[in-house]
């Protein structure tokens, strides 16, 4: 009697459940996804489920297009967890530069650099052909540096709190306080017989300072607050001949995972766990890129018709929820990843709890311009 009296009980805690969370249940899923990607436009925008928004941005060589993602999550994913940073180094003033990152500036040795972090969590080929040194705490007090052939810092960046400088700047202030501190940013940049002009619709700033170039970006998001910065040697600037590196599949290589290192630092700094880079969906990024470069379009739908999850489906990529992001015309992974975290729907994908994994595909056009494409995923 007890058996046939607890079936009962489990039917009607089931039938319940069915009635509560059916719809969404529909919803979810690998079917569930293509059909939102599918649906109309104007019937995507009324439904709240799927984050659908397509933005491009056009900004001189630099174009952006937004990002299209399935967004249903289980409401302990939409809790962002508390993750416990390390500490902040201790900073000081600059000595000799006006700037210095982590303690450190451009012409200081390597020998330097490593007896305070230790050695680099990673290596990879950047545009200036040498390469970016990466060093992090599970990617906090995240920072890169690139080195001459006599093991001098002539490249850092970062896009975290670890700015010093002699001019009174922090992390805390805005474009206008950047702009009436160091004056009026370069408007382009001569290399050879050609001007290369900057056109960063306010997003960054460059400016010729210590013999280096300082590009100061900004949060739209933040009050336009600084959120990263890096320096370049006049040195190492003049050996890059062209606005864009010099395509190699080392240099590829390179920006998809720079990509990848600068997205979990910005996910660490707003308190969300890092994502896994996810090698089955590599190829699906990469080729995705290839596709776009090789036949001059520039969209998250192929000719073939196929959407992101089409793509990921034919590749037999297991998912629950997954994203991409596209980008195409900047010169490094990190003027793509700046831009993108300026632009909304980048923004939100980049920032979405419910991911657990990346991967990055890159390919580079007849013109050497890279396509970035980023497959954001959890299984």
């Amino acid at each position: 009697m007890s058996k046939v009296r607890n079936f009962i009980i489990l039917v009607i805690i089931i039938m319940a459940l069915w009635h509560l969370y059916g719809e969404t249940f529909n919803q979810s899923g690998l079917q569930g996804v293509k059909e939102d990607f599918l649906t109309d436009v104007d019937e995507i925008r009324e439904n709240p489920i799927v984050i659908e928004t397509v933005d491009t941005i056009s900004t001189g060589v630099q174009l952006l297009i937004g990002k299209i993602s399935e967004n249903i999550q289980d409401e302990d994913e939409q809790i962002q967890p508390n993750i416990p940073a390390p500490d902040k180094p201790n900073l000081q003033a600059p000595s000799v530069q006006s700037f210095s990152i982590h303690n450190i500036e451009i012409g200081d040795t390597k020998e330097e650099v490593e007896s305070q972090v230790g050695s680099a969590n990673r290596e990879s080929l950047n545009e200036y052909g040498v390469m970016w040194h990466a060093y992090h705490e599970n990617y906090h007090n995240f920072f890169m540096v690139a080195y001459d052939e006599h093991n001098r810092v002539v490249g850092l960046y970062t896009n975290q709190d670890l700015l010093s400088t002699t001019i009174d700047l922090s992390f805390n202030d805005t474009r206008d306080t950047v702009l009436s501190t160091l004056g009026e940013p370069l408007s382009g940049i001569r290399k050879g017989l050609i001007n290369y002009k900057i056109q960063s619709h306010n997003e960054y700033d460059t400016f010729s300072l210590d013999d280096s170039y300082v590009t100061i970006f900004y949060d739209k998001h933040e009050n336009n607050t600084i959120t990263a910065v890096e320096l370049i040697s006049e040195e190492l600037e003049k050996k890059k001949e062209a606005f864009f590196g010099i395509p190699s599949p080392e240099l590829r290589e390179g920006l998809e995972y720079q990509l990848f290192d600068l997205t979990n630092a910005s996910r660490v700094i707003h308190g969300l766990p890092v994502l896994n880079w996810d090698e089955s969906v590599r190829n699906t990024a990469r080729n995705h890129s290839i596709d776009m470069a090789e036949n001059n379009y520039f969209s998250h739908t192929n000719p073939l018709g196929q959407s992101p999850f089409d793509r990921m489906e034919e590749d037999q990529i297991v998912f629950r929820t997954a994203g991409e992001n596209l980008a195409a015309g900047q010169s490094s992974s990190i003027f793509a990843h700046e831009g993108l975290m300026n632009s909304k729907g980048h923004r939100d994908n980049i920032l979405n709890p419910a991911f657990e994994a990346l991967a990055v595909g890159v390919a580079f056009n007849e013109d050497n311009q890279p396509y970035y494409t980023e497959n954001f995923l959890a299984k």
